[in-house]
């Protein structure tokens, strides 16, 4: 779909104006110039000023005086603590400047507008359900975008949607929201410093399945971004600078893409490397999942995944980035350009000295037209063949999200987390929410959706878990010699399903109560241990008896007695 402007209510604005400045913004009232203007400018004992996109004209030949401030001062609304004001229901900032006593000397009136459209570039992106970080320099559209965002997915994708509104820039002025967030939900921020509690109260209060939130800027903000995300919560938020980079060197800012931290290389990974003994890495995964650069209000570069992303550009390794641009008559090209930063190899204990990057297109990827669809999405630009698998969908419970993520990516495995139970082939959930019973397992259990239980929210429990649900792909791990000389992959294979199939059946036959415990055939000791976890992750107990070769498990419930 075209950009298309719906309204800029800008004869709202002109009505708070000085008389005589109004009538100098007159002869700029052509359709042209009206979407060209960007802010007009009122500082004492200086000309008023209009600013366009590609000029600035000054609107009259006297100066501005004290009482031409306080003429738009008093037909505005309050100024809060970071010095913004707006007009109710629309769109429009106006930002003051103030002299060392608190009197305002300057005002700077930036035009509001809400715009269709904006978001139809990254509509697919939007629609995935993953966390998304949207950075550009001031006045690129970041905050448009962000609106139409929210307005998408409360209105197409009849999602849950609150917009953390600080400083009343998304949703505009006064306390009813504008349109142009649609049936989004705005929740208003007192102070700026609170910023970060109105985020977790949003998120404690009203239930959303996205959060909004514009200019994401100091540590306790970053740290509530996070725990919104672990929340299962999609956010879809800004942040101050132009690349990711700018990202990985604010020390503010760059936990929201796992942040950075130096850790020392043993001898060995040193060599194999190439690399000095200290390096920076990654130190956690990244709060949001993809992070978009917006380059101009029709071009935007897309990272699908921050967390390679960012390792890529700390290991100085080249880097695939999708480049989208939005063409005249609404359709949307897309092609991969190769990213390189500094060589990192001379010096590792520094990160990129800002966007010094330069882009190289990719021989074989030109750039085709794709048209957009008619509600604005983009086909997704499919990956590379790869061989069909079966993927199973995993609902986590009360389990770190971004934590598992990592696991799944670690360990390469068919995996994808969903959003809702319904969705699931399996609910993974903790100890001490499944003995509590909430109403989402038993739905599932009711459904007869399959529970896994961890012990503990760490990286260690899960990864247990997935070598109990793919024994196969773990096999090789824990077989001994005699079991690998034997040549007959397909009978090793066979004879772990068998095990695991008994030890599956014993642990339904313990849980429904038919039997109190459960002896199963003697296997090898890597098999045991596959038996131990699928037993652990039914929330039972077990342990091994006898001695080899005819060692067992016994699968009980771990409450009874012996």
């Amino acid at each position: 779909m075209p950009e298309q402007t719906i309204t800029d209510n800008l004869e709202d604005l002109l009505a708070v104006l000085p008389p005589d400045i109004v009538e100098a913004l007159r002869e700029y009232n052509s359709p042209e110039d009206r979407a060209k203007l960007l802010e007009i400018v009122l500082d004492l004992g200086r000309r008023p000023e209009a600013r366009f996109e590609d000029r600035e004209v000054y609107l009259a030949d006297r100066e501005i005086t004290r009482e031409d401030i306080a003429y738009v001062a008093s037909r505005i609304g309050r100024f809060g603590d970071d010095n913004r004001a707006g007009i109710e229901r629309t769109l429009h900032r106006i930002s003051a400047i103030r002299s060392r006593s608190g009197e305002i000397v300057g005002l700077t009136c930036r035009i509001g507008r809400a715009v269709y459209g904006t978001v139809a570039i990254i509509r697919d992106l939007i629609e995935s359900g993953e966390s998304i970080l949207l950075l550009g320099r001031p006045g690129v559209g970041k905050t448009t975008m962000l609106r139409e965002t929210a307005r998408v997915l409360a209105d197409d994708l009849r999602k849950r949607v609150i917009v953390v509104d600080t400083s009343n820039e998304i949703a505009g002025d006064g306390d009813i929201p504008h349109p142009a967030i649609g049936r989004a939900r705005r929740m208003q921020v007192p102070t700026p410093s609170l910023q970060h509690a109105v985020m977790i109260e949003a998120v404690e209060n009203h239930m959303p399945e996205v959060i909004v939130i514009d200019e994401i800027g100091t540590e306790l903000e970053a740290a509530a971004a996070r725990t919104i995300a672990e929340r299962g919560v999609q956010l879809i938020g800004t942040a101050h600078g132009n690349t990711l980079e700018n990202i990985m060197m604010n020390p503010t800012l760059s936990d929201l893409i796992g942040g950075i931290q130096s850790v020392t290389l043993s001898d060995e990974e040193a060599r194999r490397r190439g690399t000095q003994k200290s390096i920076l890495e990654r130190k956690a995964p990244p709060t949001f999942g993809v992070l978009v650069e917006i380059q101009s209000r029709t071009r935007v570069a897309v990272h699908r995944d921050v967390a390679a992303a960012v390792d890529a550009i700390l290991r100085g390794q080249p880097l695939r980035v999708e480049i989208r641009e939005r063409n005249p008559d609404g359709t949307v090209s897309i092609w991969y350009e190769e990213l390189h930063g500094q060589d990192q190899r001379a010096e590792r204990s520094m990160l990129p000295s800002g966007p010094r990057r330069t882009y190289q297109r990719i021989p074989g990827t030109p750039a085709p037209t794709r048209p957009a669809t008619p509600s604005g999405t983009i086909a997704a630009v499919a990956p590379p063949s790869e061989p069909i698998r079966r993927t199973m969908r995993l609902f986590p419970f009360g389990v770190s999200r971004n934590r598992l993520e990592d696991v799944i990516r670690q360990l390469m495995l068919p995996v994808e987390l969903v959003r809702s139970p319904r969705e699931a082939d399996a609910v993974v959930t903790l100890k001490n929410y499944f003995r509590k019973r909430p109403q989402v397992l038993r739905e599932a259990e009711q459904r007869g959706i399959p529970v896994y239980v961890l012990r503990s929210n760490t990286a260690q429990q899960m990864a247990n878990l997935f070598r109990s649900l793919f024994p196969e792909r773990f096999a090789g791990e824990q077989e001994p010699e005699s079991a690998a000389d034997d040549g007959d992959e397909n009978a090793a294979h066979d004879r772990i399903l068998a095990a695991m199939e008994e030890a599956e059946a014993a642990a339904h036959q313990v849980l429904q109560g038919t039997r109190s415990r459960i002896e199963l055939r003697p296997q090898e000791a890597w098999i045991r241990r596959l038996q131990h976890q699928l037993a652990e992750r039914y929330n039972l107990a077990s342990r091994s008896r006898g001695r080899e070769p005819f060692r067992r498990v016994e699968i009980y419930r771990e409450d009874e007695s012996w």
